[in-house]
């Protein structure tokens, strides 16, 4: 029904800037970087971005099916060097196996193309400065954006737990626990896939899941870790060799022929931080039991607050003395605490982890289209990996190494 007044004219909304994106490696990382993109223009309006599927890259023919027909890329191929050298490609998802991260992504920075790339950076931190500087060097020297996978930092708790401690409300920091420990890799008939060969997969669980711990220490106590002292061991020696090849960690047969697993299954660590703290850092991959256990405490002299993966959508704080009441307070997150309000009304409703990889992705491309600096770079992911380099000298020496400062 008309309301007998004229409606006036209808000013239409600038039209969105359409980034081209190349993904290389189609596994299950892949996959969610290629669900991720599409969800932007719902999640971040205020970006005026959209993502514009244009290549993905996998040697393996079902994947590249799964890319055009699942995913919606406009067309799937088996070269890297197709989807780097396509100039319709302004962006490009590093999702391949660890031993080919250093090569696409030096390439892609030669090219020109900003790059998300998978942790860890490189199969050591020799690689992960080559990725690093090479990034720097783009562009006659003025840079391209880059974003490394360090997602546990976007959960919102995790992001209010940095503010909280910014703001002084734990008191000077004097001890942090972080700990991620897994069972992915507990059966030791698990196949003997890249993930278990030094030269492919690195340093095992410490570049694994590691790397993901010295990053939410350092990022969310804003100090950095300058020396650690480590211990590490591998409980399953042996694996059998698969037949046929999976997707990610699922899919793969095996045969009766096993081979050496010749990188680490656990690791604990003592760490000493640039402003007076201290941290503690353990990660398994063969914990039986412990599906995907990742955890964070922090001490101060006012409060401590902790947080685990197993229950993303909520905290724990204790502030003050005393009281008949002392004690954790668990609180849900919600809107003002990081992008909650984003994909959820109201506290109670949780998020996702493939949530955690869309503020990723919309961390990345902000930087790409905006020049901003929201997404943990290629300098994050190469002091993680200086860290996780320190921690196995270490755990060789069975002495504090320093961390070189990246």
């Amino acid at each position: 029904m008309s309301s007998g007044r004229s409606a006036g004219p209808i000013h239409s909304a600038p039209a969105a800037r359409e980034i081209g994106i190349g993904l290389v490696g189609l596994g299950w990382m892949g996959r969610l970087h290629a669900s991720s993109y599409p969800r932007l223009p719902s999640r971040f309006p205020e970006l005026g971005i959209r993502p514009r599927l244009v290549v993905a890259a996998d040697p393996v023919p079902e994947n590249q099916e799964a890319a055009v027909e699942q995913f919606g890329f406009e067309r799937a191929v088996a070269s890297i060097e197709e989807v780097l050298a396509d100039p319709e490609v302004e962006a490009v998802s590093i999702c391949a196996p660890n031993v080919l991260h250093r090569d696409v992504a030096v390439a892609a920075a030669r090219a020109g193309k900003p790059f998300w790339i998978e942790k860890p950076m490189g199969v050591s931190a020799a690689q992960s400065r080559e990725i690093h500087d090479a990034a720097a060097a783009a562009r006659g020297g003025s840079g391209v954006a880059t974003a490394v996978g360090f997602n546990y930092r976007h959960a919102p708790a995790v992001a209010h737990l940095r503010t909280m401690i910014a703001e002084g409300r734990l008191g000077r920091i004097t001890n942090v626990r972080c700990w991620l420990i897994a069972d992915y890799a507990s059966s030791p008939d698990g196949p003997l896939t890249w993930r278990y060969d030094r030269d492919k997969g690195g340093s095992g669980v410490i570049g694994d899941l590691l790397s993901h711990g010295a990053d939410l220490v350092q990022h969310v106590t804003g100090q950095r870790l300058t020396e650690v002292t480590a211990t590490s061991d591998t409980f399953i020696t042996e694996r059998p060799i698969p037949t046929k090849v999976g997707v990610g960690h699922g899919g793969f047969e095996i045969g009766e022929e096993r081979g050496p697993v010749q990188n680490e299954d656990w690791v604990a660590a003592l760490g000493a931080l640039s402003g007076g703290a201290h941290a503690t850092l353990e990660s398994s991959r063969v914990a039986c039991g412990h599906r995907s256990d990742y955890a964070l405490e922090v001490f101060g002299t006012e409060g401590s607050a902790r947080w685990s993966f197993t229950r993303m959508n909520e905290f724990e704080v204790m502030i003050g003395q005393g009281g008949t009441e002392h004690g954790y307070t668990t609180v849900l997150a919600a809107a003002g605490h990081g992008d909650y309000a984003r994909f959820q009304p109201g506290p109670g409703i949780p998020m996702s982890f493939d949530d955690l990889k869309t503020i990723e992705a919309a961390a990345f491309l902000s930087d790409v289209a905006h020049g901003t600096r929201l997404a943990p770079s290629a300098a994050d992911g190469l002091s993680a990996a200086e860290i996780c380099e320190a921690v196995v000298r270490s755990a060789s020496s069975r002495a504090w190494e320093s961390v070189p400062q990246s």
